[in-house]
This record gives C-alpha cells, structure tokens and sequence, in this order.
C-alpha cells in the first residue's frame, strides 16, 4: 500500500498600502506563512521583484526545501549504516532563469554543496557514497525536473 501525506499551511498577504493593486508599483510583496503549531514565517518575494531583502522568498524556500530534505535523508542513512556524522554543512546554489515572454521563469540547476565530518576515517568513502542514495530518496528532488548536482566533501575529526 502506498503512503500519503497531505501538507498544509495558509499564505495571507500582508502587503495592501491601502490600494490594493491599483498598479503594479501599489503594493508591498509581504506576506506570512502560517503552519499550524509553528512559528509564522515573514516573507516577501525577492528584491528584484519588488521585495524586502530582509525577509524569505519563495526561492529562498524552495532551495533550502531541497537542500534540508537531502541532509535529512542523509543523516538518516548514515545512522543506518553506522556512519557517525558529528557536523554537516550545505551551501547550496540554485540558479533560476527568467523568461523573455514577459515574466515567469524557473530554476535550471541546483548545486549542493555538502560538507560533512565523521567520527571514523575508513567510513569517508561510503558516507560520500551515500549521498547518491539520498538524492534518489529525497521527496523535493524526486518533484523536480532540472539538474541537483552534489559536490560533497567529507572528511574524519
């Protein structure tokens, strides 16, 4: 039988300056993110869609969505196999392209950057390998349709 999950959360724009949207230029990108028995989320979009630099974007969370389910999905796997991870560090990169037909856009590639270190040395090249598995296993990547490339680094205290 296979499994489901259904995610909630409600998005309520906080952005009317009294005008609504007369016009493109009216109006602030602010809004909150709500998901029950959390914390809510200020966001807005990015500075160069008319937004608060300040606050979260959708593509801010769409890449830390990626970056966090391939680091939960790897610890998972290293505490698996006996690969003890004492630190993990991902700088992740996305790039996103704009569209020439008056808006829209979307994201090309993502590059994950992990920087991993293990309590055991003769377990560096399996706990690198693991981060194959982990992209194979991640629910953000398996609904993407560009390149997430790793560039892993991984080594023993």
């Amino acid at each position: 039988m296979i499994k489901s999950h259904t995610y909630q959360l409600d998005i309520i724009w906080t952005g009317n300056n009294g005008q609504g949207t007369a016009d493109y230029a009216a109006y602030r990108r602010d809004y909150t993110l709500i998901c029950e028995n959390k914390p809510h989320l200020f966001c807005s979009a990015d500075s160069p869609f008319r937004g608060d630099h300040t606050k979260y974007n959708p593509e801010d969370m769409f890449l830390s969505a990626l970056s966090s389910c391939h680091m939960l999905w790897y610890l998972h796997l290293c505490a698996d196999e006996g690969i003890i991870v004492t630190e993990y560090h991902d700088h992740a990169t996305g790039l996103m392209t704009e569209s020439h037909n008056g808006g829209g856009g979307k994201f090309i590639e993502v590059l994950l950057t992990p920087r991993v270190t293990i309590t055991e040395a003769s377990k560096v090249d399996r706990a690198n390998e693991l981060h194959h598995a982990a992209h194979e296993r991640c629910f953000i990547a398996n609904s993407c349709n560009f390149p997430i490339v790793h560039q892993p680094e991984c080594r023993s205290v």
